[in-house]
Order: structure tokens, then sequence, then C-alpha cells
């Protein structure tokens, strides 16, 4: 029989170049051209069809018998392909455990973190709360509760993103402090603490001026608290942060949520107060502002104004660490250059 002899015949010349293919890609290029829709095996089952009807199932069993043994046979070279170039790889990519390794780069907070950390630790280390807040704030939090109704004229001093009529980005982190007197239960104890956290003003971006900063503000209410309360609590601020050495000072100022106002300055960690170029030549430097929590403010949340008094204050994390390591333009911190990042290590 003609085609039964082809048939063997197909299958020991298929087996010999399926032996001797020496990668994966040639023995590929064997099984599509004897298994493909235009190999020999297919034509054989083709022409079947013009066979005697008693040779058919002969002839069919042994195409398919062929078939199936040069299937087998590509699948058990394949496997052997496959390990030999797994081998190959490794002796290539072997690795000398030898040779020194090499350090991974080490990561660490940014400088601002850093600096509002170490602002935290000292308030939780005098029994403050840090308590954050939204930043797409209500104009009644942000504005009203602060004692600036509609169309005062102090909230030209900070130019602001609204979304609605009543909705804005905060331009302070105060609106925590309202919100917090409304829940603050002074059964339990005086309200003492610190809100951090991103807020928002249509500044001109320039060396100390960005749309986007940081404040960290912080609130005491009690009964009867003082201004000197609030001055022994920025001097241990300002000797924790800027040296055991330095001295704060309190000027007279305005602020529309706090009566009586002040400006506080501490004395030039450069020159000791004699007078150089970061201090102007005054000796003395403005860090925050601050005062006696306005009377307005406490009754707005509920708060008796006859039994509870309170002070506030608030700061920049950008000018603290300005001023406490040198830096001469706001925008260093927002740039993510890491020739300037990687110069403010953590501290062990």
């Amino acid at each position: 029989m003609e085609i039964k002899t082809k048939l063997e015949s197909l299958q020991n010349e298929v087996l010999n170049k399926v032996k001797s293919s020496a990668d994966l890609k040639s023995l590929d290029q064997v099984r599509v051209a004897y298994l493909g829709k235009k190999g020999p095996i297919t034509e054989v089952l083709r022409g079947m069809k013009d066979l005697d009807p008693s040779e058919r199932p002969v002839v069919g069993s042994l195409a398919n018998v062929v078939r199936d043994a040069i299937q087998e046979a590509i699948e058990e070279r394949k496997m052997i392909l496959e390990t030999e170039a797994i081998h190959q790889a490794l002796l290539e990519e072997t690795i000398d455990v030898t040779l020194p390794g090499k350090q991974i780069a080490k990561g660490q907070s940014h400088v601002l973190t850093q600096i509002m950390e170490e602002i935290e630790d000292l308030f939780i280390s005098m029994g403050y709360q840090v308590i954050e807040g939204p930043e797409v704030e209500e104009d009644n939090y942000n504005f009203e509760r602060m004692n600036l109704p509609k169309n005062h004229p102090a909230r030209d001093m900070q130019d602001t993103f609204y979304i609605t009529d009543e909705v804005l980005l905060r331009t302070h982190t105060s609106p925590v402090q309202a919100r917090t007197m409304d829940k603050h239960d002074f059964s339990k104890g005086p309200l003492k603490m610190v809100s951090p956290g991103k807020v928002y003003r249509r500044d001109s971006d320039d060396a100390t001026h960005s749309h986007q900063f940081h404040q960290i503000e912080g609130l005491v209410v009690a009964e009867q608290v003082s201004m000197a309360d609030l001055k022994g609590t920025l001097d241990l601020f300002a000797k924790k942060l800027f040296g055991k050495d330095r001295e704060i000072r309190l000027r007279p100022s305005y602020f529309p949520f706090t009566e009586p106002s002040v400006e506080v300055d501490v004395s030039c960690f450069k020159c000791g107060g004699d007078g150089c170029n970061v201090c102007k030549h005054t000796g003395w430097i403005e860090i925050l502002g601050g005062g006696m929590v306005h009377p307005n403010v406490l009754e707005m949340s509920g708060i008796d104004s006859s039994v509870y008094s309170g002070f506030a204050f608030g700061l920049g994390p950008e000018r603290v660490a300005m001023l406490k390591y040198g830096i001469d333009d706001i925008r260093h911190f927002y740039q993510n250059d890491l020739r300037f990042l990687n110069q403010f290590k953590v501290k062990e």
C-alpha cells in the first residue's frame, strides 16, 4: 500500500529532524512544516476520500498513529531543549558570592515631615493631642467661626481658593480648633491640641511664598489660662527647636480670632542677638503668631468665656525649617531634588 509506505517513511524523516533540532526555534519549524494545515500528514488525511472504502480505516488509523508519535517526539525534545536552555542561562548568570554586595539606598522622611514630627513630639510630651481635619472646608468653620464674618476686611489677608460660595480650600488649620471645641467635654479636663496639615492661599510662588504650604496651630482652653501660659509654652518651644540659649519676645499684633494678639520673635541663633544678615541686623527673628482666644470664638462653640479662657498660636514648618537650616528658597522643599533633600538626614 503506497500511502502506508509513505506514512512510515514520513514518520522516520520527521523523527530524525526532531532529534537533530538544536534549539526551540528549529523544533517549532519542524512542527509547523509537518503537522501544520499545509503539512504532509494533513494532505494524507485529505486524500483519504480517494481511497477504496476498505482501505480508509487502515490508513486513517496509521495516520493518527504517525501524527501522535511525531507530536510525542516533539514534546519530549522540547522538554530537553528547555532544560538545556535553563541550565545554560544559569551558567551564564552565575553570581559570584565572593564579590562585595551593592549597598541599597535607604529612604528617609522629607525634611518638612521631620520638622513637623519634631514639633508634634514636643507638644505630645506636654500633654497635647494631635488632631487633623479636612483640607476642603466650609466657609463657616474657616472664617466665621474664627470671628471673620462675611465681608470682614481681614478676610483679604488670606487670599482664598473657593470651590463654591460656601466651600473652599482651607487657608489655615484653625477650623480644626473650632471643630474640636464643639466636641470637647470640659468635665474630662482642659483642651490641649495641635493641628498640623496643608493649607492653601492664592499667594504668588516666590522664594518665601507658596500657594500650598503647611501650618501647625496649637490651642489650649481651660479655666484661668493666661498670656503667661502662652509665653512659657512658646519659650520652651523655641529652646527645644532652636537651642537652649534662645530667648523670645512678644510684640503686639492683630488677629481676628485672638485678643490680645502677639507676634513672637526668637533671638537670632546665628549671631546670638548681635545682629547679622539672617536677622536683618535686629537680633530677632519672627517665627509665629498667637494670642488669647477671642471670647467670641469660645462662645460660638458653646464655651462660657466668663469661666474658660485659652491661648492659640500658629506657625509654619517651612519657615521653621528655613530658619533652622539656613534655606533661602521655600520652593526647594517641593522640587524633589535629592541633592537638596539628602542633606537632612534623620537622626538615629
